[in-house]
């Protein structure tokens, strides 16, 4: 028949009351077109099918942690040479200010106060006064110590008492340069870093002298274990030509030599081993 009658006399489709016997029929027992028995079976093998997924991809996530050192990360392909950068970091890397107007330059004068703040001699007594020209190994110590760095050693451009404002206020401004941090890494031979302008006789001093960055401060741990660690820092005093008056622009390259591994000439990345920026000095 392809309709029925309800109490009330009216007729009931036919697909209503097949589709009430799905969702349960009473004569067999059937749930959805399962018994209990049969919906439990399969229950309990999806169970146990996803309880070995989740076990075997635990197993296999422990396996992979293993293998994997808390402090170095296991590849460190992409980079295998360190990248320069300066402070004061400014935007589009120009610093420009006005000699005359400490408003001007007060803003990079503050930027290297905070920079260099690690850097005080008191700060620095905690390390270890490390043998100059030797690598400072120390594999298999849980904790590293750090080198001493002193901030007295950048001279006029340390921000120490009568050069608070880094040559600034004198038009002789100071900029510090320095190498990323890269664990594991072990310069070759004497590396520094040297900087180059084509603007005609401008004066560059460099502190440490020549720019040396000595091996001692090498390798870098990871900031897991070398907790204390800070990068040795180049300073660099930039004096524009003495006969120049209104706007002075001075664009300079620093870039790192004396080590054969460490490059500094990859067209495809601006900062492998170099950075360039300006300095504009208004009277």
């Amino acid at each position: 028949m392809a309709k029925e009658e309800n109490k009330d006399g009216e007729q009931q489709p036919q697909a209503t009351s097949e589709w009430k016997q799905f969702i349960y029929n009473p004569r067999s027992g059937e749930i959805l077109g399962r018994t209990a028995s049969s919906w439990a079976l399969i229950l309990l093998f999806y169970l146990v099918f996803y309880g070995f997924l989740a076990g075997l991809f635990t197993l296999t996530m422990w396996v992979m942690l293993q293998t994997l050192d808390d402090s170095v990360p296991k590849y460190r392909d992409r980079v295998s040479s360190p990248g320069l950068m300066i402070s004061p970091k400014s935007a589009g890397l120009e610093i420009t200010f006005s000699k005359s107007d400490k408003a001007s330059y007060e803003v990079y004068t503050k930027v290297l106060h905070s920079f260099l703040r690690p850097y005080n001699d008191s700060m620095q007594t905690s390390n270890v006064n490390c043998t100059q020209g030797h690598y400072f190994d120390q594999d298999g110590v849980e904790e590293r110590k750090s080198c001493q760095f002193n901030r007295s050693s950048l001279g006029p451009c340390a921000g120490l008492e009568g050069n608070e404002y880094f040559g600034y206020n004198e038009g002789s401004p100071c900029v510090i340069v320095k190498m990323n941090r890269i664990i594991g890494l072990k310069p070759f031979g004497n590396p520094k870093i040297n900087c180059t302008t084509k603007t005609e006789n401008v004066s560059m001093q460099y502190y440490p002298e020549y720019g040396r960055i000595d091996l001692m401060y090498f390798p870098y741990y990871g900031k897991k274990t070398h907790l204390n660690y800070l990068q040795p820092l180049v300073a660099v005093k930039i004096t524009p030509p003495t006969n120049a008056t209104g706007t002075s622009e001075v664009v300079l390259e620093c870039k790192l030599h004396g080590s054969p591994n460490l490059k500094n000439a990859d067209e495809r990345d601006k900062f492998l081993g170099r950075v360039n920026f300006r300095v504009q000095i208004k009277d």
